[in-house]
């Protein structure tokens, strides 16, 4: 998550960039006066153009380094620079066996299998590359991190020794990669055509599925290979053969010739915008109304919060986390929703992209900014009115006809604490970090702690130790035991609880 959350920082250069610096808008508002080349203006919004699609350019190494430093244990600088040494590595060993072989050669290789990686003539791997080495480093930095070599040679151990056996292990990795993943590429192909063809019923499962797994945390893990290689498609966009969905977007978000955006790519991530702007807020509406009156005030807070962190961001998860487990039949139904929405953007043929998610601000930068001409962002507005109302109408059914325990119907003597926005914020960190240790059973507890764009990821030595009533006074939306595995939900936020967490386990260190 690490390289992701770079993304919408990302997309919002590329995006205002991009958009007021294209020739065909500057002519057809007739603003060549003030944006048009040689203007201060352009100059300036063509260096966010080019920053912002620099990132995009080079996201398989960001994700070796992310993954890298996500995945180490202690020493992290290390396995990042490792990390970075190790893709170099691989991708020179790839370039090297192909100039030896021949296959660089006009026509020895299919179109689009051979690509520049950071300056390298190599296979094209995509995030998949970076992935491999990340995850590959990773391991043997946690492996061999402190191991100990005999005294001549000493200075190279340690950490220093990650980067030493890295180089050594990717270059077997290169030599490997070489000869398999050209079959990779050709099953990933077969794989994205098949979806591609499966048209409006593929598109329905693709969205069904990536909501289906938010429980588990796997949606990003599901939907990744789509919108950065094959399987999201393959277009050529000013000359340059691209693949994955996202990367097609942008390439022709930074196009000056593109006059609309292809559906094909769009189709894996359109769908998110009505239920996550509109449809979501209808179900927390509907929860609000039907909590108790003597809770509607304490519920009000967490229900607005979460409904606002979706319609902007489209960070979910806060909401979502509310009835994902007292109410899984809203889930399920939720999932349905997701599906159809996914299903009718790809059949009214709007193509809007997304850095992160689906809330308002990439809907202003990929949708509203570009024009209806090239996205048909205005079909976007009747559709998620409608999302709005069948959301609130359905959940507020569902939760009186089932009974069903949404935030603010739980009978007194089982109601844990609900905190609303303001108790969480009036709440000292430090007491919060005692919160969290204590219910994950004490410091000598926990074996590692981790978070993703919303969650805490901890690992523990003991998993019966964990006591979930304590830790739900933490101001968390929702708690998930898989094992040794606890996930706590906490929102946008979760990245500063854990830094504070972490600080707080070493001052009791120390």
């Amino acid at each position: 998550m690490f390289p992701i959350a770079l993304l919408p920082v990302a997309g919002l250069l590329l995006g205002i960039g991009a958009s007021f610096s294209n020739p065909h808008m500057i002519k057809s508002y007739n603003l060549e006066w003030i944006l048009g080349e040689g203007t201060f203006l352009n100059f300036v919004l063509s260096i966010m153009s080019n920053t912002g699609s620099i990132i995009f350019s080079n996201l398989p190494i960001i994700f070796a380094m992310g993954i890298a430093l996500g995945m180490a244990n202690k020493e992290k600088g290390a396995a990042v620079l490792s990390s970075a040494i190790a893709f170099f590595v691989m991708h020179e060993t790839i370039h090297s066996l192909l100039e030896l072989t021949g296959k660089l050669e006009p026509g020895a290789m299919l179109e689009g299998t051979i690509d520049s990686v950071c300056g390298i003539k190599s296979l094209q791997m995509g995030v998949f590359g970076g992935i491999i080495v990340g995850m590959g480093v990773a391991y043997l930095h946690n492996k061999f991190y402190k191991i100990k070599l005999p005294n001549a040679i000493s200075f190279f151990g340690g950490v220093r020794f990650i980067p030493i056996i890295s180089s050594v292990a990717y270059i077997l990795v290169g030599t490997l990669m070489f000869f398999i993943w050209p079959y990779v590429q050709s099953g990933m192909y077969t794989l994205g055509n098949l979806v591609v063809a499966s048209k409006y019923a593929g598109t329905f499962v693709y969205g069904l599925i990536e909501r289906a797994l938010i429980p588990f945390g796997l949606h990003h893990v599901f939907y990744t290979p789509f919108w950065y290689t094959g399987l999201g498609g393959t277009a050529i966009v000013d000359g340059y053969y691209i693949t994955g969905a996202q990367n097609i977007f942008f390439a022709e978000l930074a196009s000056p010739n593109i006059t609309k955006f292809s559906v094909d790519a769009t189709r894996f991530m359109t769908g998110k915008f009505p239920f996550m702007i509109f449809g979501l807020p209808g179900a927390a509406y509907a929860m609000y109304k039907t909590a108790k009156k003597s809770k509607k005030e304490a519920v009000s807070g967490l229900l607005l919060s979460a409904a606002l962190t979706s319609v902007l961001t489209g960070i979910t998860e806060p909401l979502e986390f509310t009835f994902l487990f007292v109410a899984p039949l809203l889930h399920a139904v939720h999932c349905v929703f997701a599906g159809i929405s996914f299903m009718l953007m790809h059949i009214l043929n709007i193509t809007i992209g997304m850095t992160f998610s689906g809330g308002f601000i990439d809907l202003l930068l990929f949708g509203i900014l570009q024009g209806n001409a090239k996205t048909n962002w205005l079909y976007i507005i009747p559709i998620g009115i409608a999302y709005a109302i069948i959301y609130y109408f359905v959940f507020k059914f569902a939760i009186k006809k089932f009974n069903l325990i949404t935030p603010g119907r739980e009978e007194d003597e089982l109601e844990s604490k609900l905190y609303t926005k303001k108790d969480f914020e009036a709440t000292k960190k430090d007491n919060i970090s005692e919160i969290l240790i204590d219910g994950l059973g004490g410091i000598e507890n926990i074996d590692n702690v981790e978070c993703c764009a919303t969650r805490l990821r901890i690992n523990v030595k003991e998993s019966e130790k964990v006591n979930e009533d304590l830790l739900k006074q933490s101001g968390c939306a929702g708690i998930i035991k898989k094992g040794k595995g606890i996930q706590i939900i906490f929102g946008p936020r979760v990245t500063i609880i854990k830094a504070e967490l972490e600080e707080y386990m070493e001052q009791i260190k120390v």
